[in-house]
């Protein structure tokens, strides 16, 4: 559907809102008269005169006997122009442009720190995997040898769970809270980060 043509007054109203806005037309200045508006815009005296009009209606400009017609309000010229989709100043351009780079700026930055925390967080993992098992030696004088993991507390003080005893090459998964610990068994354990070495703390007791 094609849009509707706006009247040149409109037009007229609207340019002449953007100028006082963008501050080419000072508040409390007179505006030209209808017959050099006329003669700058190539129209009929009338149509300014209509322009002119619309401008007094939103309280942009005020028209006295006497005095003429002088401008009232910015604000109201930049509420006015507001109205017109597609229609703004070069100053709310720029306003809109100024607002994005700050936006992009700070998602850059808050990507930036992101990248940064998921690659620290990878190089702490890089040979740590809670789902794959690793192998701690029990060492022949550890304090623990002929307990049960059950007695042992083992999962409390660790936070490690055995998932399979390696012992005179027979390998026991699963092995259960009534397993006993024996020197020179191989305990495959899964758990976070730091249950390596809360392990090795624990059977080095």
């Amino acid at each position: 559907m094609q849009r509707q043509k706006m009247p040149v007054y409109e037009q007229i109203a609207i340019d002449l809102a953007n100028r006082i806005y963008d501050g080419k037309l000072i508040v409390g200045e007179k505006i030209r008269g209808r017959s050099t508006l006329a003669s700058e815009y190539n129209v009929s005296p009338e149509t300014v005169r209509k322009a002119i009009k619309i401008l007094e209606d939103v309280e942009i400009v005020q028209s006295t006997k006497g005095s003429g017609v002088v401008i009232a309000s910015r604000e109201n010229a930049y509420q006015y122009i507001r109205r017109f989709s597609g229609l703004t100043t070069m100053k709310e351009l720029e306003r809109q442009m100024r607002e994005l780079i700050n936006e992009r700026e700070r998602l850059d930055e808050e990507l930036s720190q992101t990248v940064g925390k998921v690659l620290e967080f990878s190089r702490k993992l890089r040979n740590t995997n809670p789902l794959t098992p690793v192998e701690v030696e029990v060492p022949e004088d550890c304090q623990h040898i002929g307990k049960s993991i059950s007695e042992l507390k083992f999962w409390q003080n660790t936070g490690a769970t055995i998932v399979g005893i390696k012992r005179k090459g027979e390998l026991t998964l699963s092995p259960g809270p009534y397993a006993s610990i024996q020197a020179e068994d191989i305990l495959l354990i899964i758990g976070d980060e730091k249950t390596y070495e809360r392990v090795l703390r624990f059977i080095g007791e």
